[in-house]
């Protein structure tokens, strides 16, 4: 019976160890928990301030490219809408009636006379000008020039590009700004 007592005491004293032993595995295991789930929730708001960072990134990344996208196309739009009133123009004066084209012929004349006193004209193949409806000392006819006049001297040595596509491209380049601003305010 004494060794009854005893087995039973060293049993009662093993099982207030191993619950003694288990109470402290539940603290330290609590503790480890609530260690991992702090550093979870800390590594989780930091994610969360990464991403909600990247998000804003991105949004105005993909704004700016929108507004910057828009402005090309309102601008690549401006340029063609200049183009073609600049070819519209052109159009116009190539189009201009024969009387009302020499009465400006014979005003470039007049005013490249103080350059090239003597000058021949060139003209386009399809105009019918002659050297004295011009007052020009000769004319000779180009495929390369469409309306206008090409003057040079006799020996070719100065000329004055009065072809209406140069002087309305001196004209558009000098005016442009305040072109753009009538065409769009």
């Amino acid at each position: 019976m004494a060794l009854d007592s005893v087995t039973k005491e060293i049993m009662a004293s093993a099982e207030a160890q191993v619950a003694r032993i288990q109470k402290e595995q539940a603290k330290e295991i609590q503790a480890i928990n609530a260690q991992a789930d702090a550093q979870i929730a800390e590594m989780k708001a930091t994610q969360d301030k990464r991403v909600a960072e990247a998000k804003e990134t991105l949004a105005r990344q993909e704004r700016s490219s929108a507004d910057l996208e828009s402005k090309k196309l309102v601008l690549s739009k401006k340029k063609e809408i200049l183009a073609e009133a600049f070819e519209s123009a052109l159009a116009k004066l190539e189009a201009m009636p024969a009387d009302k084209k020499l009465a400006y012929y014979k005003a470039m004349v007049a005013s490249a006379k103080n350059i090239i006193p003597e000058p021949k004209a060139i003209i386009s193949e399809k105009e019918n000008f002659s050297a004295a409806d011009l007052g020009v000392s000769s004319v000779e006819k180009s495929p390369s020039i469409t309306a206008g006049l090409l003057l040079q001297s006799e020996d070719g040595k100065f000329e004055v590009d009065m072809q209406y596509r140069v002087l309305l491209q001196n004209i558009w380049d000098s005016n442009l700004k305040q072109l753009s601003d009538i065409l769009f305010g």
